[in-house]
């Protein structure tokens, strides 16, 4: 079985077939919030703070760290963001930029084996971004598209996967160490977004043997509840194979589609996490201080 070692200076997280499904924290990123992209640019953390505690509380096991902000330094902030997220929490990072100086900057002040989110097909692209990741002995995410864009033939983004794997071996980067995105669609756009992605990750796992992941909420873009498609995705998502995903942890319904998940595909022995998740304190004592259960007769 392929496990992917990601690590902090004091934790291990392993992503694999036979592991629980592993939850990326995706509220580090200043896209889409204006107040949280304000405060990083001008090196106010305390929000970053805030929510790198918070996901870690709710369940995350990794976090991703984003600075992409436009007309900002954005290998400063990253590089001052890793460094305070790993001074307040020991779950490893993913580094995510697509600017290859920010990378280079989260790396280099990095304490453990990073996740870098992400390298795409494109032969400019790997060619600036593999060797780093073999410099500093990380994984890498790898994103289903090239220079053609992301095509809607799940079978031409998994040749562009394959594509990755193979160059990244060249480099001499295992493939165990790739983690394979087969990039999630908005469903209420695309229909079929959903069973693309099974298709896809199914493939990746029997022929290329890699872990996946994917920006999980994009599929319910656009759409109301958007929590509750998330939840239905992502256990489905793990019976086809997926062995993480970056999302919120922040959404109770979420963590429990992938906790039930986890005891559904039986990697939760004993049903432990989703017991130690869920169980009623006040069931093991009833009334009085005295067990709640009756009595055989």
């Amino acid at each position: 079985m392929t496990i992917t070692t990601i690590s902090s200076a004091t934790k291990e997280v392993h992503i694999g077939f036979d592991q629980p499904f592993v939850i990326i924290g995706e509220r580090i990123n200043p896209t889409g919030r204006k107040i949280l992209a304000e405060e990083m640019k001008v090196g106010d953390y305390s929000r970053v703070e805030s929510d790198a505690l918070a996901q870690v509380l709710a369940g995350a096991h990794m976090l991703d760290v984003n600075a992409g902000i436009p007309l900002a330094d954005e290998p400063r902030i990253l590089g001052e963001t890793i460094q305070l997220v790993q001074s307040i929490t020991d779950v490893p990072i993913s580094i995510d930029s697509s600017i290859i100086e920010a990378l280079e900057v989260g790396l280099s002040v990095y304490q453990g084996k990073a996740l870098v989110n992400s390298v795409t097909g494109e032969d400019e692209v790997l060619e600036r971004v593999l060797p780093l990741v073999k410099r500093y002995g990380a994984a890498v995410v790898a994103i289903s598209n090239d220079e053609t864009g992301i095509s809607e033939d799940p079978d031409e983004r998994f040749l562009v996967a394959k594509k990755i794997v193979e160059r990244a071996a060249d480099y001499g980067i295992h493939y165990s160490d790739v983690v394979v995105d087969p990039l999630v669609m908005p469903i209420g756009a695309i229909n079929t977004a959903g069973l693309q992605v099974m298709h896809v990750v199914k493939r990746l796992r029997e022929e290329l043997k890699v872990n996946t992941t994917c920006g999980a909420s994009n599929v319910s873009f656009g759409l109301p509840n958007r929590n509750g498609i998330n939840s239905a995705f992502l256990t489905m998502a793990m019976g086809a194979g997926m062995t993480s995903a970056i999302t919120s942890p922040l959404h109770p319904e979420v963590m429990q589609a992938v906790r039930g998940g986890d005891v559904m595909m039986g990697k939760d022995a004993n049903c432990a996490n989703w017991i130690k998740a869920y169980r009623d304190p006040s069931a093991d004592t009833g009334r009085g201080g005295r067990s709640g259960r009756r009595r055989a007769r």
